[in-house]
């Protein structure tokens, strides 16, 4: 008898047995939330798979858009994609100082690079605590009508307080005189060292100097100048009440425009050995 009572439950499909459950009951709470977790995954997966293409070219717009304020060629309402044709992105070898054509400039990655261990090496003397860099960098170039280089925009990151800080150096076409310096990517604090987005800070940077007449990386973002002949044609000043964040600036900056960043290469291309 108690196997004739059995049978038809046994025999009920799990739709049929779930139905059948108590609303109130433990399973049935925890297969609504299961199937409810697995649906929702499902569609946030298959959206960004979806948007994934339209992240890509946001991603690439807007990083024209900061290579085209950084060169004083961007205007609100300006064709990006118009005013970006004067660009021209190359690659440099950071060894050797001079153009490489082993990658294509347009598509090419440098932080990506920057993490792959056979495309960079590890820093051991690291001032910019960026402890990888790429081997070879990108960088753009600005001509003019007649085709000679107005300036060069070179990429730069290093650490601050919190973040990295990703940015770009605009040079004149000597590779010593700034135009101008912007920052892209970092997450440093509100109101101190976030400060390296004000307009303010960055309108000191046009006309610094670079190198001295040594050849020597000179410029500095300090709280003072320092001695020494013509001191404020190299100095910034460092931001209010975020001494760390000054230090990194100042760290990458030296980095970046040192022997094992673009120097060697600024001094080939103004010798026309790029």
């Amino acid at each position: 008898m108690l196997k004739s009572n059995m049978e038809p439950a046994q025999n009920m499909g799990l739709w049929a047995r779930f139905k059948a459950l108590p609303l109130d009951s433990a399973p049935r709470t925890i297969t609504v939330a299961v199937v409810l977790c697995l649906f929702c995954s499902m569609i946030v997966s298959g959206a960004a798979v979806m948007l994934r293409p339209q992240q890509e070219l946001n991603k690439a717009l807007d990083k024209k858009v900061n290579i085209l304020k950084v060169a004083g060629l961007y205007e609100p309402g300006v064709d990006v994609v118009e005013a970006y044709e004067r660009v021209e992105p190359r690659l440099v070898d950071l060894e050797t100082g001079t153009f490489t054509d082993i990658a294509d400039p347009n598509t090419y990655d440098q932080r990506a690079a920057a993490n792959d261990p056979t495309m960079s090496v590890a820093l051991d003397d690291d001032p910019a605590s960026i402890k990888r860099q790429a081997k070879v960098a990108s960088v753009y170039l600005i001509r003019n009508e007649a085709g000679a280089i107005e300036r060069i925009i070179l990429p730069v990151h290093g650490y601050g307080l919190w973040s990295t800080l990703y940015g770009f150096v605009a040079l004149e076409a000597d590779g010593n005189e700034v135009y101008g310096l912007r920052f892209y990517d970092h997450a440093e604090t509100p109101g101190l060292g976030a400060e390296v987005d004000n307009p303010r800070w960055q309108a000191q940077w046009p006309g610094k100097k670079i190198y001295g007449e040594d050849g020597d990386v000179r410029i500095s973002v300090a709280k003072s100048a320092g001695s020494g002949p013509n001191a404020q044609d190299y100095h910034i000043d460092s931001l209010s009440g975020a001494t760390l964040t000054s230090r990194g600036v100042d760290n990458l900056i030296q980095f970046w425009m040192g022997e094992r960043g673009f120097k060697p290469f600024l001094e080939n291309l103004k010798n026309g050995d790029a």
